[in-house]
């Protein structure tokens, strides 16, 4: 397999906040596509990449949506360029997942060459799942009730593994408005807000349930004006991951109770922020498709579920059959080291030109 090809994406800085690299990189992507028949539908947006959405011909028989992104995590200049050995590719994307994304095409490619023509399989690739997807998710949620299944294009697991799935995940941010004075003279008179913050800290920590695979981690905390003074406000940033829809609703309800009633008197707290992913639970619908697609390949697909979120959580949350991890097996992404295998990819293009021939 000749990754030339795949080499001019990655080295397209495509870091969430470069816009320009971001619609290069898309721009790209939408002349392979539509060398294949599709039409582009661009959402464009100002300070983001431009949302891609690929429609194929439409006729009688199952709508998949193929779901992947764009972007990726590093700034121009921190880490560039692509580069390969006898095993692996190396990079920033080649499996987070630019890599993803190729293996779509070139299985579409091998359907479009066999049959002239591709029928009823579209694309979406947005361009903010790695800050989160906080333009993006509304698209995909509005979108999703045009198609029957979706399969996410994310790495696959070390064994090729897909993903049943992911757990949701909040972010919020409190910020807790106390009282200044001076710590010698008017002590008394002071509402410090870095005590009720180091409370709360401790109360958020408590709600975690290792058991239910419930985390709760105050990730950054900041406060107070200096060693004389009480101090007047404070900052809380708290992360949440949670299994099940019931643990969901448990932190929620508990951070509400634990902001309404600080700890020291006086103290108030603002929250901002929320669910930013719910979370992805396998379901009958999910193994319906996974029973479907096995029984195209003949055999069976190893499954795992991972803590970290994806487009997937959003879309499985709307209601549609979803299965992630089509993509290539790589590891170290987010990290200078990223790689993905050259035989998962082979295997990976071979699975789903497979699978999605079955459906035309």
């Amino acid at each position: 397999m000749d990754y030339k090809e795949l080499a001019s994406l990655i080295d397209i800085n495509s870091y969430t906040g470069n816009k320009a690299g971001v619609d290069a990189s898309g721009q790209l992507v939408t002349q392979w596509m539509e060398a294949l028949g599709y039409q582009c539908e661009r959402h464009v947006r100002e300070s983001i990449g431009n949302h891609l959405h690929f429609c194929s011909k439409k006729t009688s028989g199952k709508k998949i949506l193929l779901l992947g992104h764009l972007d990726t995590v590093f700034p121009q200049g921190k880490f560039e360029g692509f580069r390969e050995d006898d095993q692996w590719i190396y990079g920033p994307g080649v499996c987070d997942m630019k890599g993803g994304v190729y293996v779509a095409l070139c299985a579409l490619r091998e359907i479009h060459r066999t049959r002239g023509s591709i029928e009823n399989i579209d694309m979406l690739l947005v361009s903010d799942e790695e800050t989160g997807s906080d333009d993006s998710k509304l698209l995909t949620t509005e979108l999703a009730a045009q198609y029957d299944a979706c399969l996410v294009f994310e790495a696959a697991g070390k064994n090729n593994e897909v993903v049943t799935a992911r757990k949701g995940v909040g972010t919020i941010y409190l910020d807790l408005t106390g009282k200044a004075a001076h710590a010698g003279n008017n002590y008394h008179l002071g509402c410090n807000a870095n005590l009720a913050a180091a409370h709360l800290l401790i109360a958020l920590t408590g709600l975690t349930d290792l058991e239910q695979g419930t985390t709760v981690n105050v990730g950054q905390m900041s406060g107070g004006i200096g060693a004389n003074t009480i101090s007047p406000s404070a900052r809380l940033a708290v992360e949440f991951r949670f299994t099940c829809a019931s643990e969901r609703d448990r932190i929620l309800s508990s951070v509400d109770r634990l902001i309404s009633t600080p700890v020291v008197e006086g103290v108030t707290v603002a929250m901002s922020g929320g669910l930013q992913r719910d979370v992805m639970i396998a379901s009958e619908s999910q193994q319906a498709l996974l029973d479907d697609i096995e029984a195209i390949l003949g055999y069976r697909l190893p499954t795992e579920q991972r803590g970290g979120v994806s487009d997937a959580n959003t879309i499985s949350a709307a209601g549609v059959p979803t299965l992630d991890g089509f993509g290539p097996f790589g590891d170290g992404d987010h990290t200078h080291h990223e790689r993905a295998s050259k035989a998962s990819f082979v295997q990976r293009i071979e699975q789903v030109t497979k699978i999605l021939s079955h459906w035309q």
